[in-house]
């Protein structure tokens, strides 16, 4: 795809190579949003949101899109983008393209005519995201537990496109794959590919023999009964976005080692990631005619 004008708007390294990638494929490229990044951005970037936004057909914001609902989530800038400046800022024939994009968010669109996609509510582009996920949660836990993963006893929560991914991976590593799911479909398949599947109900009776647990479940399923369950040795790697799948207060207090682990695929891999969330944006503008 070339001769596209396109606008990246504020994220991580992620969102820097992915200005990269799309301008050397020939389109023109404006980023805003990196002011106070301490590492070369390959570009120049534009003096104001105004100036970055004017000539875009889309706007790339970062992923995920808003730590707050109120201003883009742009790390490597000292002040503040407020989302409705950039919605303000857009006109009806602009795209605007970000992930996980809240539903505040996505009524203040609404309101400015802004045509907004969500770039995880995008089977292909979900999927992809959860290998470097899962390859990061991974490098976790070989560098945070004492012991060697293969033949370890490790439980993931949930069977979605991150807990399929990482039971394979660690599968692959000789783990003792414990798979936690509530639909007697997944439990199928988590016993078809090999893994010991665990019903919800049964989960507590399993924590105890875990060394590791990986939790991709977007809501609080290690309460402080669960944690109970589990043994001080242990590490829990919380994969799951906010507001997480622990207690975090309550696995401090009981002494349970456990990390949230957000946004890995743009600390582990962020040119992959990029290249995912490129070929993501690209399939988009085709199926619309951008």
């Amino acid at each position: 795809m070339t001769n596209k004008r396109f606008t990246v708007l504020g994220g991580d390294l992620r969102s820097v190579k992915l200005a990269n990638l799309i301008a050397a494929e020939g389109n023109k490229v404006d980023i805003y949003g990196f002011k106070s990044a301490s590492f070369e951005l390959g570009m120049e970037e534009s003096l104001s949101l105004e100036l970055a936004i004017k000539e875009s057909d889309v706007v790339i914001g970062p992923l995920p899109c808003s730590n707050d609902n109120e201003n883009i989530n742009a790390p490597f800038y000292p002040d503040k983008i407020y989302i409705k400046d950039v919605f303000k800022t857009m006109t009806k024939n602009q795209l605007f393209i970000a992930g996980r994009i809240s539903e505040k968010i996505l009524h203040a669109a609404s309101v400015y005519n802004v045509y907004s996609v969500d770039l995880l509510e995008r089977e292909e582009m979900a999927v992809l995201n959860a290998i470097p996920t899962a390859e990061g949660a991974i490098q976790i836990a070989m560098e945070e537990m004492p012991i060697t993963l293969h033949n370890c006893n490790a439980m993931i929560l949930g069977f979605g496109r991150i807990g399929k991914i990482l039971a394979k991976m660690l599968f692959g590593l000789g783990c003792n794959v414990y798979v936690e799911a509530r639909k007697c479909s997944d439990l199928a398949w988590i016993r078809g590919y090999g893994y010991k599947p665990v019903h919800i109900t049964e989960m507590e009776n399993n924590l105890a023999g875990m060394d590791v647990i990986f939790n991709t479940i977007p809501s609080v399923v290690l309460d402080g009964n669960m944690l109970r369950k589990v043994k001080k040795d242990s590490l829990i790697i919380d994969l799951a976005s906010k507001p997480g799948g622990v207690d975090f207060e309550k696995a401090k207090e009981q002494g349970v080692k456990t990390i949230w682990a957000l946004s890995l695929p743009g600390k582990v891999a962020p040119v992959t990631a990029a290249e995912f969330i490129k070929d993501t944006v690209y399939n988009i503008i085709n199926e619309l005619g951008v």
